[in-house]
C-alpha cells in the first residue's frame, strides 16, 4: 500500500464508487500480513516512501516468490536483492512483471518510479576495481529503482589515480556519491577530498588475505581523513544506494 493508492481508495469511498466496507477490506493486511514464515511489512511505504525490500539470501526459492508476489499486490514496485537467477525465473513463472539486474543480483518487480524531466540531479556510483561491481552495480540498480539518476564510474581505483581524475567532471556535479572499493579501500577517502557533496563509502570482501573478507576496507573507511564520508556495512550496496537517494531526495525537498 503505497501513498498514490491510498488516496485514490480513499477518493473512490468519497465518490461512492466504493463502499466503506469495501474499503475496509482493502486495508485489512494493512499495518502487516503473517504468512507464517514471514511477516510482511505493507504499511512501509506510508511511512518510509518505498515498500519493504526482500533479501533473499537464505530463503527458499519458493519462499521469495511468496513473499514478492504479496508485496506486489500491495504495492506494484517491489525489489528483492542478493536474488539468484534461479529465483528470478521462478518469479518470472509467477506471472509477476519481472526483470532480473544479473550484475546486481536485483529482481525488480512493476514500474520504476521516474526523476522529473527537469531536473537534472545524479548519484555518481564510483567503483575501484571490476571485481566490486557487483556491489556498485546493487547500489546503482538500487538508487536508479527508487527514482533517482545514476552516473557510473568504473575500475577507477587508486592504483591509476589518471583514470578517476579524467572523470572529474562527473564527480565535482554529482548530489551525492557512492564510492565501492576493496583491498585497502583508500578510494573513498581520495574521492572525499575532491568532492562537496557527501560521499557514502561501501567496503567490499575483495582482497587478499590480510583484507580479511572487507574488514580492512571498513576500517580505512572508517578511519578517513575525508570529511563528509559515511560509510555502510562490508558488501552493502543496497544500503548505500538507498541512502544516497534519501540524501539527493532530501536536497529536492530544500530546493523546491
Amino acid at each position: 500500500m503505497n501513498p498514490e493508492k491510498l488516496l485514490d481508495l480513499l477518493r473512490s469511498v468519497q465518490r461512492g464508487t466504493i463502499t466503506p466496507e469495501q474499503a475496509l477490506n482493502e486495508l485489512r493486511s494493512l499495518p502487516y500480513e503473517d504468512i507464517g514464515f514471514a511477516k510482511l511489512d505493507h504499511h512501509r511505504a506510508l511511512r518510509t516512501g518505498f515498500p519493504e525490500v526482500i533479501f533473499c539470501q537464505g530463503k527458499t526459492v519458493q519462499q521469495v516468490v511468496e513473499i514478492a508476489s504479496r508485496l506486489y499486490q500491495n504495492s506494484h514496485h517491489v525489489l528483492a536483492t542478493r536474488a539468484s537467477a534461479e529465483m528470478a525465473e521462478a518469479v518470472q513463472k509467477a506471472s509477476l512483471p519481472a526483470v532480473y539486474h544479473a550484475d546486481a543480483r536485483i529482481i525488480e518487480i512493476g514500474e520504476r518510479p521516474q526523476p522529473k524531466k527537469n531536473d537534472t540531479r545524479y548519484i555518481a556510483v564510483v567503483a575501484a576495481g571490476t571485481a566490486d561491481l557487483p556491489v556498485a552495480e546493487e547500489a546503482a540498480v538500487t538508487a536508479e529503482a527508487m527514482g533517482s539518476r545514476v552516473q557510473r564510474v568504473y575500475d577507477v581505483g587508486v592504483a591509476g589515480l589518471h583514470r578517476l581524475l579524467d572523470k572529474r567532471e562527473i564527480l565535482f556535479n554529482a548530489t551525492a556519491l557512492v564510492v565501492v572499493a576493496g583491498m585497502e579501500g583508500a578510494l573513498a577517502s581520495v574521492v572525499g577530498g575532491l568532492v562537496r557533496a557527501p560521499v557514502v563509502a561501501v567496503p567490499t570482501s575483495v582482497g587478499y588475505g590480510a583484507n580479511f573478507g572487507g574488514l580492512a576496507p571498513l576500517l580505512t573507511m572508517l578511519n578517513s581523513c575525508a570529511a563528509g564520508v559515511a560509510v555502510v556495512n562490508i558488501d552493502n550496496g543496497f544500503g548505500a544506494g538507498y541512502y544516497a537517494h534519501l540524501i539527493t531526495k532530501q536536497r529536492d525537498a530544500v530546493c523546491e
